[in-house]
């Protein structure tokens, strides 16, 4: 019988070997179960509303329909389902593709057997993970905004959502948090995105936490 807190991820790699390889460290931990392999994008689409996945482990450069534009998609279909970029690429460009197509964390292949683990179970919790190379690609990024305007006047309420979203919580939960609507709650976010100069949650946890603006 399954296990109700098993988390389910699907894996979408257009490489045999590396689907191979992440399917056997999948069946090697208890709380992870594997229910659909894809090797495209397009493949993604169809599997999604069939095995409805928790996570997902999607590659970004794929033929046909590549990771950024099944991410953009699976988004916006299923807003449930958390996508971590698990590629062998580090441009910045490629990883605020990623990023801003929805992506909730963004992991290099040469990732460890636990740091993978972790990312999959902060990623059905709701929280980033980033790699190291997609931090700094990102610091590097708002460091831009950081110069020529420091302060970025939030209000009390907006300080309190961003304070959230350090903390992990999507839309929905700073809504019940706050006791506000989840339009509320998502109109208080892509307020914070413009004041800040973001395009998305990782690049605005990590400016508060590069300018203190959040412990």
């Amino acid at each position: 019988m399954q296990n109700s807190r098993t988390i389910k991820v699907m894996l979408v790699d257009d490489h045999d070997m590396v689907r191979r390889g992440l399917a056997a460290f999948l069946q090697g931990m208890p709380d992870l179960e594997l229910v659909g392999e894809a090797r495209d994008g397009a493949e993604a689409l169809a599997m999604c509303n069939r095995v409805q996945p928790d996570v997902i482990l999607m590659d970004l450069m794929m033929p046909e329909v590549d990771g950024v534009a099944a991410t953009r998609t699976i988004g916006e279909r299923w807003p449930d389902i958390k996508i971590i970029a698990l590629t062998s690429f580090q441009e910045k460009e490629l990883i605020h593709e990623a990023l801003r197509a929805g992506a909730i964390g963004y992991l290099l292949k040469n990732v460890t057997v636990e740091e993978l683990a972790a990312a999959i179970r902060s990623a059905h919790a709701g929280q980033s993970s980033l790699a190291p190379e997609a931090v700094q690609a990102l610091i590097n990024a708002t460091s831009l905004h950081t110069q020529s305007k420091p302060a970025y006047n939030l209000t009390e309420r907006e300080m309190e959502v961003l304070a959230l979203l350090v903390e992990g919580l999507n839309n929905r939960e700073i809504a019940e948090r706050l006791i506000v609507s989840r339009a509320t709650a998502k109109a208080h976010v892509s307020h914070i995105f413009d004041k800040m100069g973001v395009s998305n949650r990782a690049e605005a946890i990590t400016l508060a936490l590069r300018e203190n603006i959040i412990d």
